[in-house]
């Protein structure tokens, strides 16, 4: 073989090879370059078993539990047809249902009185108690009357004297007068006469003013009061000077039974209460506590102001209520309900029924497959558990007053008697109540061998 067919990888001289065969040699093909030491093959292969375990784990935690239990995965998906859920439902029904506006009061007396002296003089004594019911005319209070009694006597005195000139002047007027007709005197001095008789009768009319006025006074001097109510604290003690002049005034009286209250209305309210008054119909009107709970009173509306509030846009109302109970005190702040309309033929539903979401006012109306549908409805006036509703819901329909918390449109419901859930409420609790009283007979055993041992 020549030179040009030999393999030129491979030399002719094998001494020559031999010298070559290290030029030759690439580096990359190193043993101890291109294999991994044995300590480093071993952790890999313990790391890919590793993750080959965790994901056969997740793939059978995963698919296996999924295909197990295919309805646990339909409920956890939120499938609203997988299981009934209990609820209460009841009928919408067709009834009368009263009108009401409410609004905050103040409970004011129908009359009230600051009873001021109306002379002056010094207070001997207080005739009443502070908070007693009074009457009109009853005695309140005594000014010192002696002063009042002196003028009076002193009046009297004067008017006797005036009498006396007066009596005196007639009689020379009838004798001038029968002297004038036998023509023994002349006309002038019976003029005269005459005249002087009218001056003393205007004496005595002026004493008989003094006399009453002395009278009067010494009436004053015992105060009573003037209507009938409730007095409170006193103003002044016995023994101090008082003066008509006075501020204060000697107690305030005022009047309770019967009450009124002033209470602020809408402005929009205004025409139908104006057209129920006009027609001659009473409004009825309670009064409930701050809590909006208890009843104090119940009355009747009296009037209505003769003007709106332009600041508030509320107009101003006045009720009476009887009170015999004193349940209502002045200034007092109470919750009014006022009844302005009555309406019948409405369609009634439970309180608990109307539902408030996203779609804004809405029922769980229960269809006849046993699921329910979420309605819109209208709602109109509410009184206490009872509801109007103007549209969206038809008497007859079942509409869910109880767990409406886990439904949705097209949930599968169950039909439960109210009596029931009420005993199943209160089933677990009894049972809880018997497994105490067993765990604490077990405690009680346990602590009884530990004091043996």
């Amino acid at each position: 073989m020549n030179d040009q067919t030999r393999d030129p990888g491979k030399p002719s001289d094998p001494a020559a090879a031999e010298w070559r065969a290290p030029t030759v040699e690439r580096v990359d093909e190193h043993p101890a370059l291109t294999r991994p030491p044995p300590r480093t093959r071993r952790w890999l292969w313990i790391v890919v078993a590793a993750v080959v375990i965790l994901i056969a784990v997740a793939g059978w935690f995963w698919f296996g539990r999924a295909a197990e239990d295919p309805a646990k995965a339909a409920r956890g998906k939120g499938d609203p047809n997988a299981r009934p859920v209990p609820v209460i439902a009841a009928a919408a029904r067709k009834g009368t249902i009263d009108v009401y506006i409410d609004a905050l009061g103040t409970v004011t007396p129908r009359n009230m009185v600051v009873v001021h002296p109306r002379v002056d003089g010094q207070l001997m004594t207080v005739a009443f108690r502070e908070g007693q019911d009074v009457k009109a005319g009853d005695l309140l209070a005594q000014i010192d009357p002696r002063p009042f009694e002196v003028l009076l006597t002193q009046a009297n005195g004067q008017m006797a004297r005036d009498q006396a000139l007066l009596k005196n002047a007639q009689v020379d007027l009838e004798r001038y007068r029968t002297l004038l007709a036998q023509d023994s005197i002349s006309k002038q001095q019976v003029d005269t006469q005459e005249a002087l008789v009218r001056q003393n009768q205007g004496t005595v009319a002026s004493d008989q003013g003094a006399i009453d006025g002395a009278k009067l006074q010494l009436t004053y001097a015992r105060i009573t009061a003037p209507i009938s109510g409730r007095v409170g604290l006193r103003q002044v003690d016995p023994g101090n000077i008082v003066h008509a002049s006075d501020a204060n005034g000697l107690v305030v009286i005022a009047q309770i039974k019967p009450v009124t209250v002033i209470y602020p209305v809408p402005e929009d309210n205004v025409p139908r209460i104006v057209k129920r008054t006009q027609s001659g119909q009473e409004l009825a009107v309670d009064a409930f506590d701050r809590s909006g709970k208890n009843k104090l009173a119940s009355g009747k509306m009296l009037t209505l102001d003769n003007q709106i509030d332009t600041t508030t846009g509320t107009v101003k109302l006045k009720a009476e209520f009887p009170n015999q109970d004193g349940a209502l005190f002045p200034n007092q702040f109470v919750n009014v309900r006022m009844a302005v309309e009555t309406r019948a033929d409405a369609t009634l539903v439970p309180t608990a029924a109307i539902q408030r979401g996203a779609p804004g006012t809405f029922v769980f109306l229960v269809k006849q497959d046993q699921t329910v549908s979420v309605v819109p409805v209208k709602v109109g006036t509410a009184e206490g558990e009872t509801t109007e509703v103007l549209s969206g819901v038809e008497p007859g329909n079942m509409v869910v007053v109880d767990g409406a918390d886990k439904l949705r449109e097209g949930s599968k419901i169950e039909l439960i008697d109210p009596a029931a859930r009420a005993a199943q409420s209160t089933a677990p609790a009894k049972g809880g109540r018997r497994s105490d009283k067993s765990q604490g007979g077990q405690n009680g055993g346990g602590q009884r061998s530990k004091g043996g041992g």
